[in-house]
């Protein structure tokens, strides 16, 4: 016996199959792909903004990696998440902190 297909059976049949992808998929991994916490740095004071940013981020992937339950696998600036870069200018230079959640791939 066929059974004949319309195209608001062939509709509902769509809906419910993507509803039901969506049940098993996950939406985030966040939490299994990424730390706990964010991490924190300071870098040194430098005249350009340019390489005050650098060596924030440099102290940033050192310290990610210092920590046992993560390390370098998590060092990316890059991939971290929820990122927050404040540099301070004044007249003797530019100091900056980076703030990140560090993320494997």
């Amino acid at each position: 016996m066929l059974v004949e297909m319309t195209s608001k059976t062939i509709a509902a049949a769509s809906i419910f199959l993507a509803s039901l992808l969506l049940l098993v998929v996950p939406t985030q991994v966040f939490a299994d792909t990424c730390a706990p916490s964010a991490v924190t740095a300071r870098g040194e004071e430098s005249r350009f903004v340019w390489l005050a940013k650098t060596k924030t981020r440099a102290n940033w992937r050192a310290k990610v990696r210092a920590i046992p339950d993560l390390g370098p696998d998590y060092a990316n600036w890059a991939r971290a998440e929820n990122t927050e870069e404040r540099c301070l200018t004044g007249p003797s230079g530019t100091v900056c902190i980076f703030t990140g959640t560090p993320c494997r791939p």
